[in-house]
């Protein structure tokens, strides 16, 4: 049986692939499957969605060797850095809840 954390890794793995087979190469996700991605899974999390500007930054940010699309490790980045953003405001508002608390 695969742990938590296996089950997580395959689904990000899976989730990627979902898109990046749809439009150009196989194992890379094109800036309109990119766009697509953050709408279908992300939009909650990423408020530009819908703002191809910021599409744009996201890509240019992400893109580590110029190819116009995104590997698997460059969609890694993303992946982790929401990840630490929501921990990070996870635990302001735990903290946030325990100082108003009464001890």
């Amino acid at each position: 049986m695969s742990s938590r954390l296996q089950k997580s890794m395959e689904g990000l793995i899976s989730v990627f692939h979902s898109y990046s087979n749809k439009e150009g190469a196989v194992n890379k996700l094109s800036k309109t499957e990119l766009k697509t991605l953050l709408q279908e899974e992300l939009s909650q999390l990423i408020t530009c969605c819908n703002d191809p500007a910021g599409i744009d930054r996201i890509m240019t940010d992400l893109d580590e060797n110029g190819d116009q699309e995104l590997d698997f490790q460059e969609f890694v980045v993303l992946v982790a850095a929401l990840t630490v953003a929501c921990n990070d405001f996870f635990e302001d508002t735990c903290k946030k809840g325990h100082q108003g608390a009464e001890p």
